[in-house]
């Protein structure tokens, strides 16, 4: 038997995959990811349940300021007038995931997950879930300085429960 990434991961986090997946299936909807502090976490842990394929349409790893930019659309004026990690960032990049992507719904995470920068917030973190036929929800989360690892699964978490109220949300 191949292990999976989410026979490492705790067991809540195994079940809201799960549980997130069941439901975009029943709801007839795909998914799509826009990540940066997470790497490519989020649709790693999508696409390690089998099956999953017909429901997780694709991800982005936009680690870089320009990653963001050549691949969801952003502008580096934003960037540089918001920050890279703040509401607007992260609205425009799960915006910028839906317009690159045939994807129902798009998840976007960008943030410190460990220090940042001097002046950087440790575990500032901002979501922005976007259902192409609704709102944009977004929040902004305050870990505090955790490791990245801890960081990282704290963010899957949220952005779980962000995709699996976005997939039960009557448009």
């Amino acid at each position: 038997m191949t292990e999976t990434l989410s026979a490492t991961l705790p067991d809540d986090v195994e079940a809201l995959t799960h549980g997130v997946l069941e439901r975009a299936v029943a709801a007839k909807l795909s998914l799509v990811t826009a990540e940066s502090c997470t790497g490519g976490l989020l649709a790693s842990l999508l696409t390690d349940v089998e099956g999953s394929s017909h429901v997780f349409e694709r991800g982005f790893v936009t680690y870089s300021e320009e990653a963001k930019c050549e691949l969801l659309g952003l502008s580096q004026a934003m960037i540089d007038e918001c920050g890279a990690v703040s509401e607007e960032v992260a609205r425009a990049m799960a915006l910028g995931a839906l317009a690159g992507s045939h994807g129902d719904i798009a998840l976007a995470i960008t943030g410190f997950a460990g220090p940042g920068a001097p002046g950087d917030e440790p575990g500032l973190i901002h979501f922005a879930c976007a259902r192409r036929d609704g709102p944009i929800a977004h929040r902004e989360v305050h870990l505090g300085p955790l490791d990245r690892g801890p960081a990282r699964i704290a963010c899957i978490r949220i952005a779980l429960e962000m995709l699996d109220e976005a997939i039960t949300r009557i448009p």
